[in-house]
């Protein structure tokens, strides 16, 4: 198969950036979680956002001004609006609710203060304010915002007297009774909470991280395992992990950039055997992971009954699979694995038609097992998603000029964190 020409790359990269431009309130500058009519706003979505302004202005898409104001405002937003555990608070103790009123910031569905997405907000925040290092006042007020918003978030009281840091709080009921255990997209908020400048957590809550962590063997192929591929690229969108080990890694001989090479590879090989005979899986159509799809139903196809999801955390090799693709989880992976994923994205595009009914470049998701258009993609996800479009965006970046892993090498905090977690060699 020819490989994908640099100005398809462009497009993409440009189309998913769109949905940011798009999508975003303009007075409050909160970015909508998806393009669904009246979603609310997802403060993961914003995290990315901010980290994306500056690929904006370097790729052209927005003037370096328009890109500031937008991250400005939005830090703003996240700066001054009220903490605490009152009904017209955005968030507590520094973090804030997972997701928000678009217009009116205020928390919707009942829903839980998150440690991991107001992290994405914090590591944006961070990127954005490395970036915007005039000497302008709209330039200085990022960094002060940036700043101010780091310094405020109390990991120690997300650890509610546990080692590990917990998912979050709800006024309601208090803390979730669930913890960042087991290998995740939590590294970056590991990261954030060992290096934070005035509530810091113990070193000793980081290993106990990874003491939860499962070594094993999939396809011949050793590996720190965790099923859904998102979990393999989220962090890596705002630190360079290549080169880098904490104790964990240097005992196995690898590095989390290595093993997100592996795990992708993993993918791959998974959909080439192909288990469960879903349509159209093969070496060049995967990306499993966390995602929405064609259900809830229950349908019997070609004589087999099939159980097709709505979202949920979709894994492999044990599933759950029900034929759903996500293809920004193999453009998240271009930075690991170029001579797999280049050829991935030309085959969805070229052959299977993904990217047809979407304005911001890819669907979010697809299902050609599911009955649905006769076309080869079978179904396709009429929304998209912050969460989806923004890695595109950015790991496509990264691995191209590196430049959000360039700004970050210079942030303190983050560089801190990962000191402190015992990261050593490579650039650190």
């Amino acid at each position: 198969m020819r490989p994908l020409s640099a100005a398809a790359l462009d497009r993409l990269e440009r189309e998913a950036f769109g949905y940011f431009r798009k999508n975003a309130n303009a007075k409050t500058g909160l970015v909508a979680d998806c393009t669904r009519p009246g979603a609310p706003a997802s403060i993961a979505a914003c995290g990315l956002a901010l980290t994306a302004y500056p690929v904006a202005v370097e790729r052209g898409y927005l003037s370096r001004a328009a890109a500031a104001e937008r991250v400005r405002r939005l830090l703003r937003f996240f700066a001054e609006g009220e903490q605490g555990e009152g009904p017209e608070a955005i968030g507590n103790r520094g973090f804030f609710y997972h997701f928000l009123d678009m217009a009116s910031g205020k928390r919707v569905w009942e829903c839980e203060v998150s440690t991991i997405d107001s992290a994405y907000v914090f590591a944006g925040a961070l990127a954005a304010s490395l970036y915007f290092d005039g000497s302008e006042r709209i330039e200085r007020r990022i960094r002060d915002f940036a700043d101010a918003l780091c310094r405020r978030a109390d990991w120690e009281w997300a650890r509610n007297g546990g080692a590990t840091v917990t998912h979050g709080w709800r006024p309601e009921t208090g803390f979730i009774p669930f913890r960042w255990e087991g290998y995740s997209e939590a590294l970056v908020l590991y990261a954030l909470a060992l290096g934070s400048a005035t509530h810091p957590i113990p070193e000793e809550s980081y290993r106990a991280w990874t003491e939860t962590y499962w070594w094993r063997n999939v396809y011949g192929i050793d590996y720190l395992h965790a099923g859904p591929l998102f979990i393999h690229q989220l962090s890596h969108v705002w630190i360079d992990f290549r080169g880098i080990q904490d104790r964990y890694m240097r005992e196995r001989g690898s590095d989390y950039f290595e093993n997100s090479r592996r795990a992708t590879h993993i993918q791959r090989e998974y959909a080439i055997r192909n288990p469960l005979k879903f349509r159209e899986y093969g070496a060049n159509c995967w990306g499993i992971t966390a995602s929405e799809g064609p259900g809830p139903a229950v349908l019997e196809i070609e004589s087999v009954k099939r159980r097709f999801f709505s979202y949920v955390a979709r894994g492999i090799p044990e599933g759950p699979d029900d034929g759903t693709i996500a293809p920004w989880g193999a453009v998240a992976s271009l930075p690991f694995a170029p001579d797999v994923v280049l050829p991935t994205i030309r085959h969805l595009i070229k052959t299977l038609g993904v990217g047809s009914t979407s304005p911001f470049g890819l669907e979010a998701t697809f299902n050609p097992t599911f009955p649905d258009s006769g076309t080869r993609s079978g179904w396709l996800s009429p929304y998209n998603f912050g969460l989806n479009d923004g890695p595109i965006v950015l790991m496509i970046e990264n691995y191209r000029t590196g430049l959000i892993w360039k700004l970050t090498r210079g942030c303190e905090p983050l560089v801190r964190g990962l000191r402190r977690a015992g990261f050593r060699g490579g650039w650190l």
